[in-house]
């Protein structure tokens, strides 16, 4: 006797013959953001409790806990290392906004080009970069 089963499918699935990680390959001794929120992050298996910056082979607690506190002088740990970053991205919170006035001009006349965005995709995207070796650095404002 020969059992035949009905065909629940029409083409295999990606699991029976590909194996997919999406997750990127980060060089050694760089940072990863793997959480966020609740007012704190977890960035290479170490928790960090309100707004950080993140280098991409160490993390630093950062004094800013809203944009009004937000200008150049807030940033003198990552203009400091200016020679040593390409893009800065900022994460402003939990939701989009306007960059302060003349923030812009000011990263730039260090020698760093700002990338401004929410703190969740700010986290995303310095893990992307990171990954791709680029020199970027982070500075999030800690979110609920």
């Amino acid at each position: 006797m020969v059992l035949i089963r009905p065909a629940l499918k029409a083409f295999p699935s990606t699991r029976d013959f590909m194996s997919l990680d999406i997750n990127p390959v980060v060089p050694q001794g760089r940072q990863q953001i793997q959480s966020y929120g609740d007012k704190r992050f977890r960035i290479s298996a170490e928790v960090f409790k309100g707004s950080v910056i993140v280098f991409p082979e160490e993390t630093q607690t950062w004094s800013v806990t809203d944009l009004s506190e937000l200008g150049i002088d807030a940033l003198a740990p990552v203009t400091r290392q200016a020679d040593d970053i390409d893009i800065l991205l900022i994460g402003c919170g939990p939701r989009f906004c306007a960059v302060p006035r003349d923030l812009r001009a000011d990263i730039k006349a260090v020698g760093m080009v700002l990338e401004w965005m929410d703190t969740g995709a700010a986290c995303r995207t310095f893990n992307v970069l990171v990954a791709e070796e680029r020199r970027v650095c982070a500075a999030l404002i800690a979110v609920d």
